[in-house]
């Protein structure tokens, strides 16, 4: 891993480490040490280096040669969360919308080919596929992503068109690259994205972006259900009023709190 940079102002040796620790995922939750080496592409000697420290802080632990990751970990996510007073600002106004619509309700942002879910206020309704803060999925499939990625410049849209690599999630699931393209302008030219039987079967979703003061898209907020209690042609007629209204209100915060819009818009 080398410099990127050519100021002197980076540091190798730190961010082999964060590497290390982003090797571990849902579906790698535990890992040897030559797997470790495999995933970063760093040599098994500074790999076995960034896995001692890393256990001798304690965000790691050990069990026989496999390496998992420990709670400390959740220390930076509590930090940022707690700094940028994200329950305290968007949770309300995400509960009114869930309040009046009866659905879930979240803000999430762009990270990397994914959505990274940072508040979420659930219903007591039983749904297939959980979410909630930390909740990472994919752009394509989701209206949070789509509706945020439609409001990027044409450079990083088609930079995302020729990185992202398609998985079904469903047989509904938009894995065409002209199919997609289509939705992304519709979805900018109407102000919303809409999702149904696409990241699961029976879910049907709304977003509308957020916008900062400069009017560029820091996030997005959603509401999602059962197709049982709503179909696409319902959540526009009865849900995107109340999206709107909800992130308009979003916006005037963010405005209020610039500190929060910087951080959530990098």
């Amino acid at each position: 891993m080398k410099n990127p940079r050519d100021d002197g102002e980076y540091i190798n040796s730190l961010a082999r480490g964060l590497s290390v620790m982003r090797a571990f995922t849902k579906e790698r939750p535990e890992l040897t040490l030559s797997e470790v080496a495999a995933v970063t592409g760093l040599s098994p000697a500074t790999v076995r280096r960034c896995l001692n420290t890393l256990l001798h802080l304690g965000y790691l632990g050990k069990k026989g040669k496999l390496f998992l990751l420990k709670p400390e970990v959740m220390v930076f996510a509590s930090a940022y969360l707690e700094s940028m007073n994200l329950e305290e600002i968007v949770r309300p106004h995400l509960q009114v919308v869930r309040d009046r619509t009866g659905d879930s309700s979240s803000l999430a942002v762009l990270l990397h080919e994914d959505i990274l879910y940072l508040v979420h206020v659930s219903t007591n309704r039983m749904v297939r596929l959980a979410a909630g803060v930390g909740t990472r999925f994919p752009i394509y499939a989701t209206s949070l992503g789509r509706i945020m990625l439609a409001y990027q410049d044409k450079d990083t849209i088609e930079d995302y068109l020729h990185r992202v690599h398609f998985k079904s999630f469903t047989d509904k699931t938009t894995t065409s690259l002209t199919t997609l393209r289509n939705i992304l302008k519709k979805a900018r030219k109407d102000g919303y994205a809409s999702i149904q039987d696409e990241l699961d079967y029976g879910i049907v979703s709304m977003a509308v972006p957020v916008f900062n003061e400069r009017n560029e898209v820091v996030a997005a907020i959603n509401c999602s259900t059962s197709v049982a209690r709503a179909t696409r042609k319902d959540m526009v007629a009865t849900r995107l009023p109340i999206l709107k209204e909800a992130a308009q209100k979003i916006e005037l915060e963010l405005r209020r709190y610039p500190m929060l819009a910087h951080s959530v818009g990098l």
